[in-house]
């Protein structure tokens, strides 16, 4: 399947200094009481999910409880005011680790998939956040293990995704919780152009405890591979691994004998992509315990998947607390690239919590903030953005929640009550939020690409369902303007067809649809 490509023109250079954004934390007065609880079994997982299912055009929020009861939460924010959500019982699912909404069945309606601690359900959406379960009837088989990542995408040809499932510890073993890794699944679609059922899964073996899952065009061939994160924790001779996914043949890992992968061993938590060095290509953040990797390809003519690690160069380790006097080493989770303070520059949050009660490890980590400038450096701003928690976090999302082109935050926490943040601080810069729709399967283009020309300099970005830590969104994509006053676009969509070039007025919202106007979207 060839990538969706999306093009932004700006008509003005980045803001030369980082603006530090304003968080106000709003957890109580919107509505949220879900606690990721749980023992050992629950000590990863904990994600929050977000779309629209109302049809609104606000998106919810499901919060994942663990052992607890999980939430989903409608979104009753006005636009551009306190945030405030009415929670339901319309997904009553218990042992829930994490969630990831997609439209498995390209009907216009998003679906949830639920990862859990057994278990795993495929809920379709039935319009106005009704659900119903539908894991036997697609012939998704859910299996019983410790699920903790999740990647989707639609291969050439097909009508109906593939999906990813990655699992962690044995929970059968007998040395439990220290025994021996589950193999990871890969869910196709059964054979046939307009199949809309599930093949019995293929195990991806070896599987090293995955702890997250993304579907990227690394070498932007058209071909995605399949990038797993691992807990080295508990894997035996394991390393981060990356899958071949070629239409029809059986997945096949990369090798560094016959593809020059190269070996790393870290306790993987989680993955973020986006061209954050601007040759084109995607780079890849894994979260890990102490030291955490930003990877950029050496030499993208070679075709080789050989990294370099820029992270330290990039003041991106965040290997330690910035505050609250706990000098140990941090826990990395949930990683996420967004221009929170709309300059036109890439931003990144990392959501950090300690396992449990590990001594090598900080126990007051604050999650990150970090904020993108024009010489490639960031700096951090969580404490200064009011961010800076110390509740034990795991899995987040960066979302504008109330629609006025603010960035929001939402994080679930271990053993204590998931947290909202919402963005207050007036912003100078200016931004635009898309969509994308097409008709037929894959409504929402996933595994697009999203190219975006500032000045002289040009960055690209995969949309992806997956990475993360157990945590994904779907709906409007928000990019930061910096001082234009419009963003010129073209989409070049899964099947090849390049849409012609428009130009967007900044601060609003467009639908943009293959051979169509684009459609200026107001919330009612």
């Amino acid at each position: 399947m060839r990538a969706a490509l999306l093009t932004i023109a700006l008509a003005a250079p980045a803001l030369a200094e980082p603006v530090v954004p304003t968080f106000r934390e709003e957890t109580e007065s919107a509505g949220i009481d879900t606690v990721f609880d749980g023992d050992w079994d629950y000590m990863v997982g904990g994600g929050v999910a977000t779309f629209d299912c109302s049809g609104d055009g606000f998106p919810e929020l499901f919060l994942s409880g663990g052992a607890g009861p999980s939430a989903l939460y409608l979104n009753r924010s006005a636009q551009g005011g306190a945030l405030a959500f009415q929670k339901t019982e319309a997904v009553t699912l218990d042992a829930v680790l994490g969630a990831y909404p997609l439209d498995i069945d390209s009907d216009g309606v998003r679906d949830l998939v639920v990862l859990r601690l057994g278990e795993n359900r495929l809920l379709r959406g039935l319009g106005a956040c009704r659900f119903e379960d539908m894991t036997q009837a697609w012939g998704f088989d859910g299996g019983d293990a410790w699920s903790t990542a999740f990647a989707a995408i639609w291969e050439r040809d097909q009508t109906w995704p593939t999906l990813a499932i990655g699992n962690y510890v044995d929970r059968k073993e007998e040395a439990f919780p220290w025994g021996s890794c589950t193999d990871n699944w890969l869910h196709r679609p059964e054979s046939g152009p307009e199949t809309q059922r599930f093949a019995p899964p293929i195990p991806l073996t070896p599987s090293h405890c995955a702890l997250s899952m993304l579907f990227t065009d690394w070498n932007r061939s058209g071909q995605p591979g399949l990038r797993v994160s691992n807990d080295r924790e508990y894997y035996k001779g394991g390393q981060e691994q990356m899958w071949h996914l070629e239409p029809g043949q059986p997945p096949r890992l990369y090798t560094e004998a016959e593809d020059g992968w190269k070996r790393l061993r870290i306790w993987g938590m989680g993955i973020a992509s986006a061209d954050v060095n601007l040759d084109g290509y995607p780079d890849y953040y894994l979260t890990s315990m102490a030291d955490n990797k930003l990877q950029v390809l050496k030499d993208p003519a070679s075709g080789k998947p050989d990294f370099a690690d820029i992270a330290f160069k990039s003041a991106l380790t965040a290997h330690r607390p910035y505050t609250g006097g706990d000098l140990r080493p941090s826990t990395a989770w949930h990683p996420q690239f967004a221009d929170v303070n709309n300059d036109g520059l890439l931003d990144l949050f990392v959501a950090k919590g300690n396992v449990a009660q590990m001594p090598d490890f900080a126990a007051k980590d604050p999650n990150n903030l970090l904020l993108g400038q024009p010489d490639g450096v960031f700096v951090e701003a969580g404490d200064r953005a009011g961010v800076a928690s110390f509740g034990i976090a795991r899995g987040a999302q960066l979302v504008d929640l109330n629609l006025d082109g603010l960035l929001d935050l939402a994080v679930v926490n271990r053993w204590e009550t998931a947290q909202l943040w919402r963005q207050t601080g007036a912003l100078d810069g200016g931004w635009v939020q898309v969509r994308l729709q097409q008709d037929g399967p894959n409504r929402d283009a996933i595994g697009s690409v999203i190219e975006i020309r500032r000045g002289d300099k040009v960055e690209r970005h995969e949309i992806a369902s997956g990475g993360g830590h157990v945590s994904g969104s779907v709906g409007w994509l928000h990019f930061g303007l910096g001082t234009s006053a419009a963003a010129e676009m073209r989409v070049l969509w899964p099947d090849g067809t390049e849409g012609d070039w428009l130009t967007l007025s900044a601060r609003s919202f467009q639908i943009l649809r293959p051979d169509q106007a684009p459609e200026t979207w107001t919330a009612e």
